[in-house]
C-alpha cells in the first residue's frame, strides 16, 4: 500500500479483527479486507472433528444385535405363519382371520387370503410394525435430554467456577458427558494450563555475572520506579523484585565498560519486543500508571524488569520508541522489526541511534540463540551464561538469551535493501522476511540471560496426585527446555525422587534410536510380572517394581514419528508412569496424541489454553480448554471449557463417574424396559395361530414408551447418585470402575436380556395359567399385562435407585398412577376395544393375586442375585456405599468421626 508516496507492507500484524480497539494514535488509513471462507485460515481450517462417547458407540452395536433379534422374532412369527396356514388351509373358511369366502351379498367373493406366501410376507412387515419397540428409539431422545440435565448440574457447580477469572464451567459437546469418568490418558501443556502464565522476572546473568535472587535473597524485594513528567508522576503497574546490587551498579553510570554492557542488556528489554505502553489513570491525579500491554506475558514481565532498573518504555510508534533511562528521555528509531516466529524461536530489532550508528538487538531461546552467537569471542562468558541458564532452568524458571550486534554503514544498507523488498513483496513474503532474519541475525555478541517463573497454578501438585492414584496417565507436552520441564514436574509432584528417569535427547535419528532401544531394555528388566486383567486389548497395566518416567524432547521425536520407532516409543511410553515431552511443536502434539489412540483402546483427554493446543485438543477423545491469559482458542476449540487446572478432579471424579455411571445403567434399562414389552407380545403371538393380534391396547403400546416409563428413566439418569462427592474426591481409586466399564458392558447386557426373558415369562404365563379355562375376555388380560409390566420397570427401576428425592418418589410412582389413569380412561370410551374391561377383571381378587404374584415371580432372582452379590462379593462401590451408610449413622448419633476406609484399585 502506498501513503505518501512511500510503500507499506501489509500483514497479519495490521489486521483488525472484531472487538479490537485501536489505542495511541490521532488517524488510521485502512482499507478493506476480505476475510470469507477463500482466505487462507479458513481453507485451512478442517474444523472441529465429530466425536461420539464411547458408551453410545458400544450401545449402537448392541442396537443392531437387537435389530437382528428383531428379525429373527418376525422370521419366526411369518415362518410359523406360513406353517399354519398350509397345515390349516382347509378351514379358512370358518376362521375370523383368514376367511377365503364371503357370502353376506348372496354370493360367494374371495377376501382377506392372498396364499400363504403372500400372507408370509404381509405377516413379516406386521411383525416389524408390532415387535418395533424393541428398537429403542425414544433412548436417544432421553440420552440428549439426560446429558442437558447433566450438562446444568455441571455448569453450576461452584467447584468449578474460578473466582478470579469470573467463568463458569463451559459444556461446549452435548454428547460425550459420559466420556469424562472413563479416561485413562491426560495429554496437558504446561505454561498457562500447569501454570498461571504470569511472568515474574526473577534473576538475569549479564556479561557472564549472575545477578540471582539466591544469593541476595534477603536484600531482594519489590520496588518501582517512577519519574517526574510535567509535576506528574509515572510509574510502572506492576512492581519487580530486584537485585539490590544490579540495581546499585544501574544507578552508577554506565561510562565504564561494566556499565556500558548492563546498559546495553536493559535496553534490549525494553525495546526488543512489541510492547505498547499505556498510560492510565489512578485515584491520585498527580499519578499516572504506565501500563505495558503485549502479546505474551514474557515481554511483559522483561520490560517491567528493565523499567524497575531505570529503563522505563514510555512511548512506541511505528517508527521510534522513547525509553526514560534513569531521568533521561532518550529517543531511538526503530529501523526495523524481526518478529518471533516458531521456526527462528528468536526475534530481533535494529536501532538507530542519534549519532547514526545501528545496533541489531536479539533475544531468544537458547537453543537457537547459541547456533547464531560469535564463539570465537568471550568464550568464558559464553560458558558461564550456559551454566547460569541451566541453574535457572533446574529451578524451574523460563530463560531466554540477549545478544546484540553492532551494524555498520554497509550492512545496514545492505539489510535494509533486502528487508524493503521482502517486505513488499506480494509473493512469498514470510519465507523471504525469514530469510533476511537470518541473514542478519548472525555473528551475535552474547549480553546475558533472563530468568522468569511462571508459578503453578493453585491446587496443580494435588491434583495431579490424585489423578496418578486414580490410575489416569499424565503426559505433560511443553515447549519449554528439558530442565525447566524437569523442574515443574518434580514441583508438580509429576516426578518423583523414587522414579527411574529415561531422558532420550538427541540431534540425530541413529542415536535417537540407540537410547530409544537402551531405555526400552531397561524398562523390561524394571518390570515385574504382568498381572492377567480385562482391559481393552494393548492397554493393560503391569505391575512395575519402580515407577519410572520418561522424558524427551522434540527434536528426538521428530525422527521418532517419521519412522519404524513410533511402535517402540508407545511400547516404553505405556510402561511409564510419566512422560514428559519438551520443546514440542503444535503438531507433534496432536502427533503424540494420535500414536496413543491408534495403538490402545483407553480414553484420552487433551488440556491446554492457547492456539498451540487446538491440534492436541481436537485429536483427543476429549478436549478440554482453560480459559487462561492467551486468548479463546483453545476454548472455542473444546468440549468443555473451564478456568483452572485443579478443577479437572471434581470434572472426572465427580460428574465423570456419575454421568458414566447414569448413562450406562439408563442405556440398559432401556433395553430391558422394550425388550420385556415386545416379548410379552410374542407370546401372546404363539397361541393366537400367528395373526398379530395383540390384547395389549394399541393405545397403550403407543404411550408405554411415552407416558408409562419415559419420566423415571430420565430423573434417574440425572439425579441419581451412587456415592457422594466427598467419597468420590477422597477415594480416587473409584474412578476405576468407569476406566474398567463395569456400568455397561457385554457381561451385564446378555445378563439384562436373561432377566428380560424370565420376567416376560412370568408376566405373560401366569395370568395364562391363571384365566386357562375362564370366560374372561382378552381385553380384561391385556389390562393386566399392561399394569403388570409397568409396574414391573418402574419397581425394577425403583430397587436400583440409590438417591431418593421428592422427584424420584413423583416420577416413579407417579408413572404407576398415571398407567391406572390411562388404562381406566381408555376402557371408559366406548369406540375403543375393550369397553370397560378394566372394570370387569380389576372386580375380582384373581387379578390383584395375579398382579402381586407377577411381581414378586419376576423380581424375586434379580432380588437374590442382587443380595448375593452385594454381600458376598463387594465392588469398591458398594463397600464405599456402606462406609458412608455408617458415617451418616454415626453423625446421627452425635459421632462426627469416621476414617474411612483405603480404596483397593485391583488391575482386574
Amino acid at each position: 500500500m502506498e501513503v505518501d508516496g512511500k510503500r507499506l507492507s501489509l500483514g497479519s500484524s495490521n489486521i483488525v479483527l472484531r472487538g479490537c480497539e485501536l489505542k495511541n494514535t490521532n488517524c488510521v488509513v485502512g482499507v478493506a479486507v476480505y476475510c470469507g471462507r477463500e482466505t487462507k485460515a479458513m481453507l485451512n481450517n478442517s474444523g472441529a472433528p465429530s466425536k461420539r462417547s464411547r458408551l453410545e458407540t458400544q450401545m449402537n452395536s448392541e442396537i443392531i444385535m437387537l435389530s437382528f433379534f428383531l428379525v429373527a422374532l418376525c422370521m419366526v412369527t411369518s415362518v410359523c405363519a406360513a406353517v399354519w396356514l398350509n397345515q390349516n388351509k382347509n378351514d379358512l373358511n370358518l376362521l375370523p382371520y383368514y376367511r377365503k369366502l364371503d357370502v353376506s351379498k348372496g354370493k360367494e367373493e374371495s377376501y382377506q387370503y392372498y396364499g400363504w406366501g403372500i400372507e408370509m410376507l404381509f405377516t413379516f412387515l406386521m411383525s416389524v410394525i408390532v415387535y418395533q419397540v424393541m428398537i429403542p428409539i425414544s433412548l436417544y431422545i432421553s440420552m440428549e435430554l439426560v446429558r442437558v440435565g447433566q450438562a446444568y448440574f455441571m455448569i453450576k457447580d461452584s467447584r468449578l467456577y474460578d473466582e478470579a477469572t469470573n467463568s463458569r464451567f463451559q459444556c461446549r459437546a452435548l454428547n460425550i458427558n459420559e466420556d469424562l469418568g472413563q479416561i485413562k490418558y491426560v495429554f496437558s501443556d504446561k505454561t498457562g494450563t500447569l501454570t498461571e502464565n504470569k511472568m515474574e522476572f526473577q534473576c538475569a546473568s549479564i556479561w557472564g555475572v549472575d545477578y540471582s535472587s539466591a544469593k541476595t535473597s534477603l536484600e531482594n524485594e519489590q520496588v518501582e520506579y517512577s519519574l517526574q513528567v510535567e509535576g506528574k508522576v509515572l510509574k510502572p503497574k506492576m512492581k519487580v523484585k530486584v537485585n539490590q546490587e544490579l540495581l546499585r551498579l544501574t544507578k552508577s553510570g554506565f561510562a565504564n565498560k561494566d556499565g556500558k554492557r548492563i546498559y546495553d542488556f536493559f535496553l534490549a528489554l525494553a525495546a526488543c519486543n512489541t510492547i505498547v505502553p499505556l498510560v492510565i489513570d489512578t485515584s491520585d491525579p498527580t499519578v499516572k500508571l504506565i501500563d505495558y500491554q503485549g502479546e505474551s506475558p514474557d515481554e511483559q514481565a522483561l520490560t517491567y524488569a528493565a523499567a524497575a532498573y531505570g529503563f522505563m518504555l514510555i512511548e512506541r510508534t511505528s517508527g521510534h520508541i522513547v525509553i526514560d533511562i534513569h531521568g533521561e528521555r532518550q529517543r531511538f528509531n526503530v529501523l526495523g522489526l524481526h518478529e518471533f516466529d516458531s521456526d527462528r524461536k528468536r526475534m530481533s530489532v535494529i536501532l538507530g541511534y542519534s549519532d547514526n550508528s545501528f545496533k541489531l538487538f536479539v533475544k531468544g531461546a537458547d537453543t537457537s540463540m547459541f547456533s547464531v552467537i560469535n564463539k570465537s569471542l568471550n568464550t568464558d562468558i559464553i560458558q558461564a551464561t550456559e551454566t547460569h541458564i541451566q541453574s535457572y532452568s533446574s529451578v524451574g524458571l523460563r530463560t531466554l538469551v540477549i545478544g546484540m550486534r553492532d551494524l555498520n554503514a554497509s550492512e545496514f544498507d545492505q539489510w535494509h535493501f533486502a528487508f524493503e523488498a521482502a517486505s513488499t513483496s506480494m509473493i512469498g513474503r514470510a519465507a523471504l522476511l525469514r530469510k533476511v532474519a537470518t541473514n542478519v541475525e548472525n555473528n551475535v555478541c552474547i549480553l546475558g540471560a533472563t530468568a522468569i517463573e511462571d508459578k503453578l497454578q493453585q491446587g496443580v501438585p494435588e491434583s495431579i496426585e490424585s489423578l496418578r492414584k486414580a490410575g489416569i496417565k499424565v503426559w505433560v507436552l511443553t515447549g519449554d527446555k528439558q530442565e525447566t520441564a524437569i523442574s515443574i514436574g518434580y514441583s508438580s509432584r509429576l516426578l518423583t525422587s523414587g522414579m527411574t528417569q529415561f531422558r532420550i535427547k538427541s540431534n540425530n535419528r541413529e542415536s535417537c534410536r540407540r537410547r530409544l532401544q537402551d531405555a526400552l531394555l531397561m524398562s523390561r528388566k524394571n518390570m515385574a510380572a504382568p498381572e492377567v486383567g480385562n482391559y481393552f486389548e494393548g492397554s493393560s497395566d503391569s505391575v512395575v517394581s519402580t515407577p519410572m518416567a520418561l522424558i524427551i524432547d522434540g527434536t528426538s521425536l521428530v525422527y521418532i514419528l517419521d519412522n519404524e520407532l513410533e511402535e517402540e516409543l508407545f511400547e516404553l511410553a505405556r510402561r511409564c508412569s510419566v512422560v514428559l515431552c519438551c520443546r514440542v511443536a503444535p503438531l507433534q502434539k496432536a502427533g503424540i496424541v494420535s500414536l496413543v489412540k491408534k495403538r490402545t483402546a483407553d480414553m484420552t483427554l487433551a488440556i491446554g489454553d492457547g492456539a498451540n493446543d487446538v491440534s492436541m485438543i481436537q485429536m483427543a477423545d476429549v478436549g478440554v480448554g482453560i480459559s487462561g491469559q492467551e486468548g479463546r482458542q483453545a476454548v472455542m476449540a473444546s468440549d468443555f471449557a473451564m478456568g483452572q487446572f485443579r478443577f479437572l478432579v471434581p470434572l472426572l471424579f465427580i460428574h465423570g463417574h456419575w454421568n458414566y455411571q447414569r448413562l450406562g445403567y439408563m442405556v440398559l434399562y432401556n433395553f430391558y424396559r422394550n425388550a420385556v414389552f415386545v416379548l410379552i407380545l410374542f407370546w401372546y403371538v404363539l397361541f393366537t395361530a400367528f395373526t398379530l393380534t395383540t390384547a395389549i391396547n394399541e393405545w397403550s403400546s403407543m404411550l408405554y414408551s411415552i407416558i408409562y416409563t419415559a419420566v423415571p428413566t430420565i430423573v434417574v439418569g440425572i439425579l441419581d447418585k451412587d456415592l457422594s462427592k466427598r467419597t468420590l474426591l477422597d477415594n480416587p481409586q473409584l474412578y476405576g470402575a468407569g476406566q474398567r466399564q463395569e456400568a455397561y458392558n457385554k457381561k451385564l447386557f446378555w445378563l439384562t436380556m436373561a432377566d428380560t426373558l424370565w420376567q416376560s415369562i412370568v408376566v405373560f404365563f401366569v395370568p395364562l395359567f391363571a384365566y386357562w379355562g375362564s370366560t374372561v375376555d382378552i381385553a380384561s388380560i391385556g389390562d393386566l399385562w399392561t399394569l403388570s409390566v409397568v409396574i414391573l420397570v418402574n419397581l425394577h427401576l425403583a430397587m436400583d435407585v440409590i438417591r431418593w428425592t421428592w422427584i424420584t418418589h413423583a416420577s416413579i410412582w407417579g408413572s404407576v398412577i398415571a398407567t391406572f389413569i390411562c388404562v381406566t380412561i381408555i376402557d371408559v370410551i366406548p369406540s375403543l376395544r375393550g369397553y370397560w374391561a378394566i372394570f370387569d377383571a380389576a372386580g375380582t381378587a384373581l387379578f390383584w393375586l395375579c398382579l402381586l404374584g407377577i411381581l414378586i415371580a419376576a423380581l424375586l432372582p434379580r432380588f437374590v442375585v442382587k443380595f448375593v452379590y452385594q454381600y458376598y462379593f463387594p465392588d469398591d462401590i458398594q463397600i464405599s456405599r456402606e462406609v458412608e451408610k455408617k458415617a451418616r449413622n454415626l453423625r446421627v448419633n452425635g459421632d462426627t468421626h469416621i476414617e474411612m476406609l483405603h480404596i483397593s484399585n485391583p488391575q482386574r
